[in-house]
């Protein structure tokens, strides 16, 4: 199957697996109830502040991103860089975990840095922003056991799945599998076995992974890892004075249901949709007194926080890929 029409049946796979599960959030609530509470009952004031303390995170990330690069040689612009994620994030959209190739693809072309060194420095930050929400995780473990335990027995479904990963002998031996196939990797790369253009890309990946090391401001490089996050979770967190309803919750609440709706993010849906819904629903849920129409309200929040991040996703995605082109030419 040729390549365009490949990434055609993958866009409709996910398209159709994201549509099913907002339909499945969703199919019990009446949109005009939605609507109404979405007109009503917002002070979209903080709308306005999720969506600047939402661009600063990229902001921070394309700064982190420099910095890598820089630590492997490469003066790679910071407009050049921040146009690069936000067009990853905007692919992202269209198909899950796309935006990592899109971005490196699209700077590699006009800064000239080898694309397996920019995949290299992409995973890496992957692992510590793995880091960070692991350590969000214990945090919130630590501090808010009984409720997530109540969320684990509220909705078996979650508890059995995450059961069945832990316990199941195909995610060990696939995990055991992926070891062996990395050492058996770096093996024959070191033997000469692979074409010098596989040990070429082969290398670029290790050299873009080892940048964190020779970084030359590795406080910078961390404060940047913690800012992003902390904006991500302030994204979120304001929005909950957007409500009345939400607007007495405290932070650890909001930090409950950003961790929760982070796992919701990572599901291979287009931006999370559904998953991300489901999640801050019943994280949200936790902290609510049961009652006539609060389900109905922390629905119209998910729609309004996640329709919040994907505005800005399209918006400077489509942006930054328009003006890309146009920057470099005028460079």
């Amino acid at each position: 199957m040729r390549p365009f029409y490949k990434q055609c049946v993958k866009f409709v796979l996910f398209f159709i697996a994201t549509a099913f599960l907002f339909w499945l959030v969703y199919r019990d609530q009446d949109p005009a109830e939605l609507l109404k509470m979405l007109r009503d009952d917002v002070n979209y004031f903080w709308i306005v502040v999720a969506i600047v303390l939402g661009v600063l995170s990229h902001v921070s990330r394309a700064a982190r991103w420099q910095l890598l690069a820089r630590s492997m040689g490469y003066r790679m612009t910071f407009s050049n860089s921040f146009m690069g994620v936000m067009i990853g994030y905007f692919a992202n959209l269209a198909i899950p975990r796309m935006g990592e190739l899109t971005r490196c693809g699209v700077v590699s072309k006009y800064e000239r840095v080898p694309f397996s060194k920019l995949l290299g420095t992409v995973v890496i930050e992957r692992v510590f922003d793995v880091l960070v929400l692991l350590a969000l995780t214990l945090v919130v473990v630590a501090t808010q056991f009984s409720r997530l335990h109540l969320f684990l027995e509220t909705h078996a479904g979650v508890r059995e799945r995450l059961a069945g990963i832990l316990s199941s002998g195909w995610a060990w031996g696939g995990g055991v599998a992926l070891l062996l196939a990395l050492v058996a990797l770096v093996v024959l790369a070191r033997r000469g076995i692979f074409p010098a253009r596989v040990r070429s890309f082969l290398s670029g990946i290790k050299e873009g992974l080892l940048a964190v090391r020779a970084v030359p401001r590795k406080g910078l490089f961390i404060f940047h890892t913690l800012f992003i996050w902390l904006m991500y979770y302030l994204m979120l967190y304001v929005c909950f004075f957007s409500f009345e309803f939400t607007s007495h919750l405290g932070p650890m609440a909001g930090l409950t249901v950003f961790v929760l709706s982070s796992y919701g993010m990572v599901a291979p849906v287009q931006g999370g949709m559904g998953a991300w819904h489901f999640m801050v629903i019943a994280a949200l849920m936790l902290y609510l007194p049961s009652g006539e129409g609060v389900e109905s309200l922390t629905k119209a929040f998910a729609l309004l926080t996640h329709g919040t991040m994907t505005v800005i996703y399209i918006l400077l995605g489509v942006l930054c890929l328009l003006y890309l082109p146009v920057y470099n030419r005028k460079r």
